[in-house]
């Protein structure tokens, strides 16, 4: 009987033995999970992010996607939705691409409007003369959608359409949501809200400065006089998953 007590005494230590050593591997192991967690995360921290292209090199009429040049800007690409005029899709993909020239304007330009706490967003950018000739056959009204067969500046990687918005990306009131046709959206109206009518100034005023120019009806369209000659194209970007 003493012996069987003995046995049984030392079977229970072993068996404690074993379920501390268990748990203490067991803390061991969140804990160590826990710092290769932490430095993972760190080292995820420390990655840079991709750097951003230089204009070195490139012919001012190169067509360029302009968030590989600046982190500053916002983007609303409407016709890669349905959230648009046509109410159709006609972009694969949403992106903004301009030629060299369009870029470097707008770059500077959104410089200005960030020293007054504001930036630029897009809603749309240079538009494949295909897009244009899809647009036609949704809307063939010359007065809404340039005639494909002469094209439009949009074709020349030459204009924009655009909006400010604060550095929390809240749209500034410019009295009308984009491709609003009618009298409220046009620059000459000046029966709207004073509110309205500054945050439309702030837009033109730094535009033009920066070369760009307006057309009376169409608030959000910015052509850039440098690119009126450019000739018509159909340069298409690749969509990536």
């Amino acid at each position: 009987m003493k012996y069987s007590v003995v046995l049984l005494s030392l079977l229970l230590t072993i068996s404690c033995n074993q379920r501390k050593n268990t748990d203490q591997n067991d803390t061991a192991d969140v804990e160590t999970k826990m710092v290769l967690d932490s430095a993972s995360k760190d080292s995820m921290d420390k990655v840079a992010k991709p750097a951003l292209k230089s204009f070195e090199g490139l012919a001012d009429t190169t067509f360029v996607r302009l968030a590989d040049f600046s982190e500053d800007f916002v983007y609303d690409m409407r016709y890669a939705t349905e959230n648009n005029f046509l109410k159709a899709q006609v972009y694969d993909c949403a992106e903004c691409y301009t030629r060299v020239k369009t870029a470097k304007a707008l770059i500077e330009a959104n410089k200005d409007f960030m020293e007054k706490g504001v930036k630029i967003k897009f809603y749309d950018c240079y538009r494949p003369n295909s897009v244009q000739y899809k647009m036609w056959e949704i809307v063939p009204n010359p007065q809404y959608v340039a005639n494909p067969d002469k094209g439009s500046i949009h074709n020349k990687g030459g204009a924009v359409d655009i909006t400010l918005v604060d550095m929390e990306g809240n749209e500034l009131d410019m009295g009308t949501d984009f491709d609003y046709f009618g009298k409220r959206a046009y620059h000459d109206n000046v029966d709207l809200p004073q509110k309205i009518l500054d945050n439309r100034k702030l837009l033109k005023e730094t535009m033009e400065a920066h070369g760009f120019w307006s057309i009376r009806t169409e608030w959000w369209h910015y052509n850039l006089s440098a690119a009126s000659n450019d000739p018509v194209a159909n340069f298409k970007w690749e969509c990536n998953d």
